[in-house]
C-alpha cells in the first residue's frame, strides 16, 4: 500500500507507475492523479502542445518509421482498416471522389495542369466546393488545396 502524494488516499502499489528512481520503485502520485494532471495541462496549453506534436512528427527518424510501419502487414492492415472507417464516415465524399475518377477516366472531364489560384504545376488535384456537385470542380495545388480546408467547410448533404 502507498499514500498518494496529491489525493492522499491510500491505494495499492498497481494504482502507481513504477519510477526506478523511486525508493520503493514507485511514484509518489497515483496513475489517476497523473493522468488527471497530464489532461489538464493538455487542455491548458492545447495550441502550444499540438504545434509540439507536429514538428516532433516530422522528425526524419519518425517519418523514416512511419515508411517502414506501412510497408509491414500490420501496417497495410491498419492502412485498409482506417481507410474503410474514412469511407464509412463520408460515403458523399467518396462517391464524389469515385464519380470524378470516373469522369476523368472516360474523358468526360479533362484534368488541368495549373492551379486555378497560384498558376503552379505541382500536384493539381480536383477540389469540390460542394461534394453533391461532383464533376463540379476547381483543379488546385495540393498547397492551395489544403490552405481553403484550412478555412472553409465544403457543402455536405
Amino acid at each position: 500500500m502507498k499514500i498518494c502524494r496529491e489525493c492522499h488516499a491510500e491505494k495499492e502499489l498497481n494504482e502507481f507507475y513504477k519510477h526506478f528512481r523511486m525508493g520503493d520503485g514507485y511514484l509518489n502520485k497515483c496513475i489517476a492523479c497523473v493522468k488527471n494532471r497530464v489532461t489538464k495541462h493538455r487542455n491548458e496549453n492545447l495550441e502550444k502542445i499540438r504545434e509540439y506534436d507536429k514538428l516532433r512528427a516530422m522528425l526524419p527518424h519518425r517519418v523514416e518509421a512511419r515508411k517502414e510501419y506501412a510497408k509491414t502487414e500490420k501496417g497495410k492492415v491498419a492502412k485498409s482498416r482506417a481507410l474503410k472507417n474514412y469511407h464509412e464516415r463520408y460515403p458523399l465524399k467518396r462517391a464524389s471522389h469515385v464519380i470524378t475518377g470516373n469522369a476523368i477516366r472516360d474523358g468526360k472531364l479533362i484534368r488541368q495542369n495549373n492551379c486555378s489560384e497560384c498558376a503552379s504545376t505541382e500536384k493539381i488535384e480536383a477540389h469540390h466546393d460542394d461534394y453533391t456537385k461532383p464533376l463540379d470542380v476547381r483543379w488546385l495545388c495540393k498547397k492551395c488545396h489544403d490552405k481553403w480546408h484550412k478555412h472553409n467547410t465544403p457543402i455536405f448533404q
